[in-house]
């Protein structure tokens, strides 16, 4: 065990500085702008950027025409139902005049049968 050196705090200091450059030079290494790798993977990032905002756009189309589509037929659900309340009105309306147009028939008709009463009462005190 005499040939063991134990390592001073300048050694480690070197040694970490060396570590820390080689690491340094592999990252340059890496991040060289003309490395086809990182070009590529650069590449397939933006394509899947772009693919994304594709998909997001035509959610986002999807959605409005779904909230068109529904917005129509709400509005043609509130114009048929207007429509319907309108007859409806109107239906009541006639049967109302109609009702009206009875009763005043029906009051003229018993007005006559009273008037021929009392004319006939009037004729046989007469004789």
């Amino acid at each position: 065990m005499s040939g063991y050196k134990e390592k001073g705090f300048g050694d480690r200091l070197s040694s970490a500085q060396d570590a820390k450059k080689a690491a340094l030079e592999r990252f340059r290494a890496k991040v060289s702008p003309d490395n086809p790798e990182l070009a590529r993977q650069r590449a397939e990032r933006e394509a899947r950027a772009i693919a994304r905002e594709q998909r997001e756009a035509e959610r986002r189309a999807a959605k409005e025409a779904e909230a068109a589509r529904l917005k129509a037929e709400a509005e043609a659900r509130a114009i048929e139902e207007a429509r319907l309340k309108a007859e409806a009105a109107e239906a009541e309306a006639r049967a109302r005049r109609e009702e009206a147009e009875r009763m005043v028939s029906l009051l003229a008709e018993q007005k006559a049968e009273r008037d021929a009463r009392y004319a006939a009462r009037k004729a046989r005190v007469k004789r």
